[in-house]
Formats: structure tokens, C-alpha cells, sequence
């Protein structure tokens, strides 16, 4: 999965130049070839890249169950420290 990521990385950081290559020297399809470039990142690589950092993390530690409670031991922690 990772060197996949990369792969793709690679390709799409290559269309985007290409696609900046072909605006700065007058090319018609400039804007359409960058465009493709955000689009593959956007719905393509960033969620590869999300599942990839988390498929074996435990969710129930990134949830706002009892964050009222967590905050109230937090800011009693940080009140008993001395500056």
C-alpha cells in the first residue's frame, strides 16, 4: 500500500507539472490537465492516504465520547502545575 501511495504521488505530481509546464508556454489544455491533477488527489490519493494511517488505529480513542470529562481532568492538571 505505501509504495502504491507513492506511485501515485509521483504521477499526479507529475500531471500537475506538466500541467503548469504546458500553462506557462501557451497550452490549450493547461488548465483541464491540472484540474484532472486535483481531482486524482482529492478523491483518489487523500483517501487511500487516510485509510492507510488508520486502518489498524483504535477509533474510540479519536471520539468526543466524555470530552466533557476529559477536559475537566485536563484543566485540573494543568492547574496544579507551578510555572
Amino acid at each position: 500500500m505505501k509504495k502504491l501511495l507513492i506511485i501515485l504521488f509521483i504521477i499526479i505530481l507529475s500531471i500537475l507539472g506538466y500541467g503548469f509546464y504546458l500553462k506557462n508556454y501557451g497550452g490549450d489544455n493547461s488548465e483541464l490537465i491540472i484540474g484532472i491533477g486535483v481531482v486524482l488527489t482529492a478523491f483518489i490519493l487523500m483517501p487511500l492516504f487516510i485509510y492507510h494511517r488508520y486502518k489498524d488505529k483504535d477509533m474510540k480513542n479519536f471520539q468526543f465520547k466524555n470530552f466533557r470529562e476529559e477536559l475537566e481532568k485536563f484543566h485540573e492538571k494543568e492547574e496544579g502545575k507551578k510555572f
